[in-house]
């Protein structure tokens, strides 16, 4: 009685990716990109990190909220974008940016409870190469 060895040949089925599909506009663009760059670690929120960024010129772009009540704040932004000639986004709510990288606290069936706001953010890792960063890339005129 030999012993055998039975040996089960495991079948790999290929993950399937999340298609590219091509954004309906930018603000949907902006939102692909956002989530790559925050997985990618690639994000800096807040006025003092995104300052920090831009002043090193490690940013790539900026994203900044149209409804920011202190206007110090948005002239500071706006102004070392401009110096250091880095691509700066204006988003209409600072609700929906804050969503957009992560600052949201959602309940167990994924409805959202809490969305903190974020006035800017600077990103300085796009992560992956997509169709949304290069519809970014695009509106600025660079590939």
């Amino acid at each position: 009685m030999a012993d055998e060895d039975i040996v089960q040949e495991i079948e790999e089925t290929p993950v399937e990716v999340e298609d590219d599909a091509e954004p309906e506009d930018m603000n949907a663009a902006l939102q692909q990109v956002l989530k790559r760059a925050r997985f990618h670690k690639g994000l800096c929120r807040g006025l003092h990190e995104t300052v920090k960024a831009l002043d090193k010129r490690v940013a790539h772009l900026c994203v900044l909220a149209e409804d920011c009540n202190e206007g110090a704040y948005t002239a500071l932004i706006e102004a070392l974008c401009t110096e250091h000639s880095i691509d700066l986004i204006k988003v209409p709510e600072k609700k929906k940016l804050g969503e957009w990288v992560g600052l949201a606290k959602y309940d167990t069936a994924g409805n959202i409870k809490k969305v903190i706001g974020a006035s800017c953010v600077a990103i300085t890792d796009y992560g992956e190469k997509s169709k949304a960063l290069d519809m970014i890339l695009g509106h600025f005129g660079r590939n």
